[in-house]
Formats: structure tokens, C-alpha cells, sequence
């Protein structure tokens, strides 16, 4: 066929781009949105920080209707301004010595050279990182790691060349968790030394490198390095020689917990038997991953909920809230030029306007969307786990007239802390149950039943699941054995069999 010209009409559904913009904002976390905002804060410029208080915003924004978003409240400063506090705390160290110098009775004349205003001047700089070429990482505390530590305890012998060496090879060669995982033969033929290196020399050094730092590091086996925990304990601890027995060759009945076995197979009484067992659980099996630990990562909550006068009241967590407003007097020095229609800068001007329009929409929305939740679990803040109902996301959708996957984005790693702790939102959404009665339970509150009949169990003959089932299907629960064990595994609970003390 010829080529030829064909017009034809449809219709397609299009986001603007603000929409788009507001459906990103509302599914980032706090400390996405966060970055994001200090993003643009650092590359539009018609925006600003607001560095006055929230009292004071809100009273700017309701008498002017200028654009802005509260943050801190009091005297909270947001983390994203860290140039102004260091500022302000060196101006105030400042303006208190020069306050000081004028009320004391010695002036600074009557001082040495090196004791001088000046002088104490630029070391207060340089102590606050104010000097040229200070590097704010040199604050930073950091654990040093493993092999880190190991190396620093080596040079305190006194060694040969050839035997640091082979220290030095023996510590690169262990695992993150401490073990030395590889024959002390095949370690050996890597090496390249003359003359060529033995398998005696590495033991040797393997021996040196198990005595610089915690003991159990540079074992070559579990058994071994519970074995040298042991070994470094003083010769009176209770239960140390049988617990030395057990963990030399008796290790696995230990793990199933075959205390019968055990006493027959040492010789000991059920008394030291047990002493011995506690003993081996206080062991630490991996003593490597004590060094070059990471912080704890810490969840700053979205919202705040508080019982007032026996009401729940959700409020938004001023600390996640950067403070931001449009540049006035830039805006205003654009408008007055002339073609700022056509100029590159209002698309930045427009985009500044819709970033805080809707960041402050964003808030709303989870505002909104932790009062319905808050509405529905009522109980739950009165009570506990035992008491949440479950909850799906249409549900909320309905109450709020939003559309499901508004809520779904809305719900995405956001927390609200409760006087019941901090918890995901995505938790008050429990799966639903059935119960014999015909009614409903959420798969969190048989949880929380689960978790009290495990805590009141007799540790000599603790509950199996298919035991739990029965007892949950007493009480009007109906779930499958398979179920329980689902919900143990969650709750990082072990089995029955695990579970036993002597």
C-alpha cells in the first residue's frame, strides 16, 4: 500500500506535573523528604530557610499569606541548617569573652603574648572547625574494625620481620566474624616466602593472633572458639571443666538439648550439668562482629499521638518538617523585571510555589490519614496488641474520600509514635481472622495471644504449636497448626524442642 496521512482523536489520562510532584512527595519517607526539600532549598533560588519559630510562622502566614512551612517548634532547630548554628555558637563564644574582658579586672594587656584576645581567638576557631582546610569528618567518631585492632595490638611485640609477616598474613586472612576459615596448608602455599612457609610457622602466628584481643577470635571452629572463651576464664568458675567437655566434643546434643545423654556421656550431675549450660549460652559464637558495629539507625516518627483529657490527638512531628518559604524580595525584584514571563527563572519561581504547596498537602494527608487510624484503634492505644481490629486500606480510603493507593503511598514508611512506642503504620493494618463465633480477630492480636501463653509456659515442658492451636481454638481462635508456626517464626520464637530447660 502508499504511504499516506491518517488523523485520528483519543484520549489519554496525563499527571501534570505538580501532580506528579505531589504523588513523589507524599510516598518519600521523612528522611527522603528531607533531602529533597534541602535539595531544592540548594539549588532554586526563591527559596529560603525560615529560621523563625513555628508561633511565629504560623502567626506570618495567617496575617500575610505568604507560603511557608513550619518545622521546629520552641527552640528546636532543624538539622538542616548546620552552617547557622556553628555561626551562632561562635559569635555567642564571642560576645561572652568580649563581655568578659570588659567587666573583668585585668584588661588583656596584662597577659602574655600568647594568652592574648587574638591568640584565643584563633584557637577557639580552630577548636570550633572554623580553621581553613578542617575537615568535618575528623569529628566523626568511628569503632575501628576488626582486623584494625588486631593490627594495633600486634606491634606491641616484639617480632622479626619474618614472623610479623606471617602475624600480619594470618589477620588478613580471618572472616568478619572472627574465624579463620581456610586450612592452615592451602594459607601456606599462597604465601610467597623464602624460605618457603610452613604450616607450624602459621600455627604459631595463628596462636599469637588468637591472644592480641577477645578471646574465641582466630578459631577455626565453633568448638574452638567457645573452647578458648573458656580456656581464658579463671580455673575457679563454676561449671567451666564441664562446659569445656561439652563444647570439645558434645556440642551437638547440646543444640537438642539431650540433657540425659549428656550427663551420662560426662559424668556429672544434673546440678553442674546445668551450671555448664548456662555457662556455653553466655558465650559470644561470633566475637568478630563485636568491632566496626553501625550505629543504631533511629526512627524519628511522622506523627505524635497523645491522650489529652481521654481524647487521642494526632498531631504532625514538628522534627521532620524543614523549614522553608519563598524568597520574598527575589520574587518580588522578578516580577518587576521586565520579560519575567518568558525568562528560565519562572519555571523556577512556579516550581518553588508548588514544592511548598505541596509539602504542606503532604502533611495534611497523613495528618488525615493517622486521625482515621487512630479513630478506628482506639482500643488498641487503651489495651495493647490484644486489641487491634483489623483494617484494610479501603478502609480508610472510603472514610477520607481518597483513592486507595493515595493511602497505600501515605502509609509507606511512615511512624507514629504512641505512648505504646513507635510504631509503622502499615502495623494497624492487620490481617483479618475468623473466629468460631463467626466474628472476626486480627492476625496481630493472635500474636499477642501466642506471645502470652509461650511467656506462662512451664520452660521444662514448653507448648507445641499443635498445643497453641488447641488452646487459641478454646478460647473461639480458629487457626492451622502451620499458622502457629507462621506467627512463631515471626515473633522469633523457637520451637518447643528448643525451647526446654533443664
Amino acid at each position: 500500500m502508499p504511504p499516506s496521512i491518517e488523523l485520528r482523536t483519543r484520549q489519554s489520562l496525563a499527571l501534570t506535573p505538580r501532580l506528579q510532584q505531589s504523588v513523589r512527595l507524599l510516598q518519600l519517607s521523612s528522611l527522603e523528604f528531607q533531602q529533597e526539600l534541602r535539595t531544592a532549598l540548594d539549588t532554586n533560588p526563591f527559596l529560603e530557610y525560615d529560621a523563625t519559630d513555628t508561633e511565629d510562622v504560623a502567626l506570618a502566614t495567617s496575617s500575610t499569606g505568604d507560603d511557608s512551612v513550619p518545622v521546629a517548634a520552641g527552640d528546636a532547630v532543624s538539622a538542616s541548617e548546620p552552617d547557622t548554628i556553628l555561626d551562632t555558637a561562635v559569635a555567642d563564644s564571642r560576645e561572652s569573652m568580649a563581655s568578659d574582658e570588659s567587666s573583668g579586672d585585668m584588661s588583656s594587656g596584662e597577659f602574655p603574648g600568647e594568652f592574648s584576645g587574638d591568640s584565643f581567638s584563633r584557637s577557639s576557631s580552630r577548636q570550633n572547625g572554623d580553621s581553613e582546610g578542617s575537615d568535618p569528618a575528623e569529628w566523626a567518631r568511628s569503632q575501628p574494625s576488626l582486623r584494625e585492632q588486631l593490627h594495633d595490638g600486634l606491634r606491641l611485640y616484639r617480632l622479626d620481620q619474618r614472623d610479623r609477616e606471617v602475624a600480619r598474613f594470618v589477620i588478613e586472612a580471618l572472616d568478619d566474624d572472627g574465624y579463620l576459615r581456610q586450612d592452615l596448608a592451602d594459607l601456606a602455599a599462597i604465601v610467597d616466602l623464602e624460605p618457603a612457609l610452613t604450616e607450624e610457622e602459621l600455627l604459631v602466628a595463628l596462636r599469637l593472633v588468637q591472644s592480641l584481643d577477645r578471646p574465641g577470635l582466630g578459631a577455626r571452629s565453633l568448638s574452638e572458639c567457645l573452647g578458648l572463651q573458656l580456656h581464658a576464664m579463671p580455673v575457679d568458675v563454676p561449671g567451666r571443666d564441664v562446659a569445656l567437655q561439652i563444647v570439645e566434643h558434645h556440642l551437638e546434643r547440646l543444640a537438642r538439648r539431650e540433657q540425659a545423654e549428656l550427663q551420662k556421656q560426662i559424668g556429672c550431675s544434673a546440678d553442674e550439668l546445668r551450671v555448664a549450660c548456662a555457662l556455653v549460652r553466655k558465650l559470644d559464637p561470633k566475637p568478630g562482629n563485636f568491632y566496626g558495629r553501625t550505629e543504631d539507625n533511629y526512627v524519628v516518627p511522622d506523627v505524635i499521638v497523645r491522650q489529652v483529657r481521654n481524647k487521642w490527638i494526632v498531631n504532625i512531628n514538628p522534627a521532620v518538617q524543614p523549614r522553608a518559604r519563598i524568597h520574598r524580595m527575589y520574587a518580588e525584584l522578578f516580577a518587576q523585571s521586565a520579560g519575567a514571563s518568558r525568562s528560565p527563572l519562572a519555571q523556577q519561581l512556579q516550581e518553588a510555589r508548588w514544592l511548598i504547596r505541596n509539602a504542606q498537602q503532604r502533611f495534611d494527608t497523613i495528618q488525615r490519614v493517622a486521625e482515621c487510624i487512630v479513630a478506628h484503634q482506639k482500643a488498641f492505644f487503651q489495651y495493647g496488641e490484644i486489641a487491634l481490629k483489623p483494617m484494610v486500606l479501603r478502609d480508610v480510603a472510603e472514610e477520607l474520600g481518597l483513592h486507595e493507593s493515595t493511602i497505600s503511598r501515605a502509609t509507606g514508611n511512615k511512624y507514629m509514635a504512641t505512648p505504646r512506642g513507635i510504631f509503622e503504620f502499615k502495623h494497624f493494618f492487620p490481617r483479618e481472622l475468623g473466629t468460631e463465633s463467626g466474628g472476626t480477630c486480627s492476625a496481630a492480636a493472635v500474636r499477642a495471644l501466642l506471645k502470652e501463653m509461650i511467656a506462662a509456659e512451664n520452660s521444662s515442658d514448653p507448648l507445641s504449636d499443635v498445643t497453641l492451636a488447641r488452646m487459641l481454638a478454646e478460647q473461639g481462635v480458629l487457626v492451622a497448626r502451620r499458622t502457629v508456626a507462621k506467627y512463631r517464626h515471626l515473633m522469633k520464637v523457637p520451637p518447643a524442642e528448643l525451647r526446654r530447660q533443664i
